[in-house]
C-alpha cells in the first residue's frame, strides 16, 4: 500500500479557517526570549493559598519576612569581654 500524500491527507481543519489568513501578520520568536528567560511558578497547598487569598504581593511579602527570618541568629549567645 502506498502512503498518501499530505495534499491528500484527511484535514480536520474546517474550511472557513484559513490559516494564512489568521496567521497573517505574526512574528516569528516573539516570545522566544521571554520563554528562554524561564518562569518559577510554585503550587501552594490549598490551606496556604487560602491564608493569602490570591494576592501574589502578600505571598511575595510572607517570603521576604521567611527570607529576612533566616539571617537572624537564633539561639547563639554573644560573650561580651569584661573591661
Amino acid at each position: 500500500m502506498k502512503k498518501k500524500r499530505k495534499s491528500e491527507m484527511d484535514d480536520e481543519l474546517r474550511p472557513e479557517y484559513d490559516l494564512h489568513e489568521l496567521l497573517k501578520g505574526g512574528v516569528r520568536g516573539k516570545y522566544a526570549e521571554r520563554y528562554r528567560a524561564g518562569t518559577n511558578l510554585v503550587l501552594l497547598a490549598p490551606d496556604v493559598a487560602k491564608a493569602f487569598a490570591n494576592d501574589a504581593k502578600a505571598v511575595n511579602e510572607a517570603l521576604r519576612l521567611v527570607i529576612q527570618l533566616t539571617k537572624v541568629p537564633v539561639g547563639k549567645t554573644q560573650h561580651r569581654v569584661k573591661s
